[in-house]
């Protein structure tokens, strides 16, 4: 029942479509934009203070990057690299 009410409300707010006559759904470009900014609010706002774990630039002879952390960083760059053709 809830699934049927937030997709209701998705597509309401124009965020979502569905795909031919299926059970699928895509997001509209305004979807993607929201969706976008709510991971980059989510990343730049809210989690500050879990961020502050990968955001310190530490020397690389010292300690080398964790997995996780590289990917933090790759994950990181590739949402920015879309927010700038956003952006343009």
């Amino acid at each position: 029942t809830q699934l049927r009410y937030d997709l209701r409300k998705l597509k309401g707010h124009g965020l979502l479509q569905r795909v031919d006559r299926s059970y699928r759904y895509r997001l509209t470009d305004k979807g993607n934009r929201v969706c976008l900014l709510f991971v980059l609010f989510h990343q730049r706002v809210c989690g500050p203070l879990a961020n502050a774990l990968f955001d310190c630039s530490a020397d690389p002879s010292i300690k080398p990057p964790t997995k996780l952390e590289a990917a933090y960083r790759r994950a990181d760059q590739s949402l920015q690299r879309v927010i700038d053709l956003l952006a343009a």
